[in-house]
């Protein structure tokens, strides 16, 4: 096509296609993610995010304040990408004992994208410690994997599958708690803590808390 009908001429300058404000925003927050993944949130700047989402960092700072407003943004779409499909899958599931597992396993699979999840989720934490207000702003959207689980225990409690002593809120935060340290002792690479043995200890926490019923937590995996 000649440059007369309007192409560009070969070699000649691209014009990128104008996109809407919220698919710019969105593509910068994966950005930043990816930057993260490899890099930490120590490590990841302004310029870095900028050039990973091919844009000026004058557009990243129209759509964001700060990295640290990116950071809640990531988190939010990395609950979204990990657990929602998680939440939806044990909200329809009727036996409290099989939705437990199904919330608990994927934390501790031996995949790349759990690796990655933890990076981002453990970065965050850190990174909140110093501005705690942070957290309280997204708490809702991105403990979400907490809500389903005190669903699911209260279900199990009032079912009597699990025991009536249990309390599904201190529970749930109980094992959330207990389940991003040691992940993060799994990021730093403590000898001996692999994923399998971090599952063993969620199970026997679990057991101790609700009874019986965790007691012996089938292996095989789940389809």
């Amino acid at each position: 096509m000649s440059a007369a009908s309007g192409a560009p001429a070969a070699g000649g300058p691209r014009t990128r296609a104008r996109q809407r404000p919220e698919v710019r925003r969105a593509m910068i927050v994966a950005a930043a993610r990816e930057v993260i993944v490899r890099r930490g949130v120590g490590a990841t700047g302004l310029r870095d995010i900028a050039a990973e989402a091919g844009v000026s960092v004058g557009t990243v700072t129209y759509h964001f304040d700060s990295v640290a407003e990116i950071l809640n943004e990531v988190v939010v779409l990395e609950t979204e990408r990990f657990y929602g499909a998680i939440v939806e899958a044990v909200d329809a599931e009727p036996d409290p004992v099989r939705a437990v597992r199904m919330l608990v396993e994927p934390l501790f699979a031996e995949r790349q994208e759990v690796r990655e999840h933890w990076r981002v989720w453990s970065d965050y934490w850190t990174a909140v410690v110093r501005r705690p207000e942070v957290a309280a702003e997204y708490a809702e959207r991105i403990r979400v994997w907490e809500a389903c689980l005190v669903r699911v225990l209260r279900r199990g409690v009032e079912t009597g599958v699990f025991a009536a002593s249990a309390h599904p809120e201190t529970v749930a935060l109980q094992l959330a708690a207990y389940s991003d340290g040691v992940a993060t002792q799994i990021q730093q690479g403590v000898p001996g803590l692999t994923n399998s043995v971090a599952l063993e200890w969620m199970w026997s926490f679990l057991a101790h808390e609700l009874g019986p019923a965790l007691v012996r937590v089938p292996t095989e995996p789940l389809s």
